[in-house]
């Protein structure tokens, strides 16, 4: 029998696994027009920390005692649906779960681009387009830049340092720990910033003398901070994640928003979906780095559907670096 993860109370800061049980859940017969998949990953994003809350956002809040949605890619195991066939890998959104019945339209056919079907839930997917269109479009960077980018080990900070070296800029990114830091630096980071090893500000003056022209944030907090205070002239800022912002009991305090108004600071919120009707350009772009070498991918895989939350509430604690996966 099949199953998933429900959400069974609101957490009250970080989530802990009293808020979490994993259930059998029925699956409705298939019908025209429908197909039934069995998931092979499951995603897990610090944005679900928000769905957890019951207040009106850009995506719904999970139900209590419901089934918890993510992204995932799964193996067609059955199909009543035209041009999907047993065997065809898809993508959607019925993850938290090891099998789904879904409506055709609700999975997107995965195309032959000779990459393994989770890359779908990184750099092809939802992390790696968010870091293309929040620093393209977003923040408007351009070559010769000088960008920052916060939680640079993570899914979509890995994806910006890579795309905005692949644009011809200088970047800076920010990792917690040796092996973090040097794993960014593998990825052709011009310097990088230890956060455990000193404050964040002290840190950036020193990579960036002359200042920046570009903060892709993910974290918010200090780095934000610091980001205020270094900011050149018409600096832009693309604002994604704030994760540490997601589990806090008391605001963020911002000590050099003021430099906003001297600097022209243009700092712009996003949402991935803002740019869904240009997908196509984002996958013949990704596509390309891929193919050529010059954007890489290096997931953290947890096994089993059994440790979906814990996959999860690794997210908040660093453990992961590139994409957070659960393989089943």
């Amino acid at each position: 029998m099949a199953r998933a993860w429900h959400l069974t109370s609101r957490p009250s800061g970080m989530p802990i696994d009293d808020n979490f049980a994993l259930r059998e859940i029925d699956l409705p017969p298939l019908g025209e027009g429908m197909i039934r998949v069995r998931n092979l990953y499951l995603s897990v994003d610090p944005y679900m920390r928000g769905r957890m809350n019951d207040v009106k956002s850009y995506v719904p809040p999970f139900q209590i005692d419901q089934p918890m949605e993510g992204g995932a890619v799964g193996e067609v195991v059955e199909s009543k649906a035209e041009g999907i066939s047993p065997g065809d890998k898809v993508l959607h959104m019925a993850g938290w779960r090891d099998e789904a019945v879904l409506p055709a339209q609700a999975v997107t056919k995965l195309p032959d681009l000779g990459v393994p079907p989770q890359a779908f839930l990184g750099n092809l997917g939802l992390t790696g387009g968010t870091a293309y269109f929040g620093l393209l479009e977003a923040a408007q960077a351009k070559a010769g830049d000088i960008v920052f980018v916060s939680a640079a080990a993570g899914a979509v900070g890995s994806a910006v340092v890579q795309i905005a070296k692949a644009k011809g800029m200088t970047v800076i990114g920010s990792a917690g720990g040796a092996d973090k830091c040097e794993f960014v630096k593998s990825l052709g980071a011009d310097a990088v910033v230890d956060y455990k090893a000193q404050p964040v500000l002290k840190g950036l003056a020193a990579a960036a003398p002359d200042g920046i022209d570009v903060y892709f944030d993910n974290v918010g907090g200090d780095h934000l901070d610091a980001a205020f205070a270094l900011a050149r002239k018409d600096a832009r800022f693309a604002i994604c994640g704030m994760i540490e912002g997601y589990n806090a009991a008391e605001p963020m305090c911002f000590r050099f928003i003021m430099r906003v108004i001297a600097m022209r600071i243009r700092v712009q919120g996003f949402i991935y979906t803002d740019y869904m009707p240009r997908m196509s350009e984002f996958h013949r772009d990704m596509g390309g780095w891929i193919a050529s070498g010059q954007v890489k991918a290096r997931d953290t895989v947890v096994e089993g559907l059994e440790k979906t939350p814990e996959a999860f509430l690794g997210l908040f604690e660093g453990a992961n670096t590139g994409k957070m996966l659960v393989k089943l």
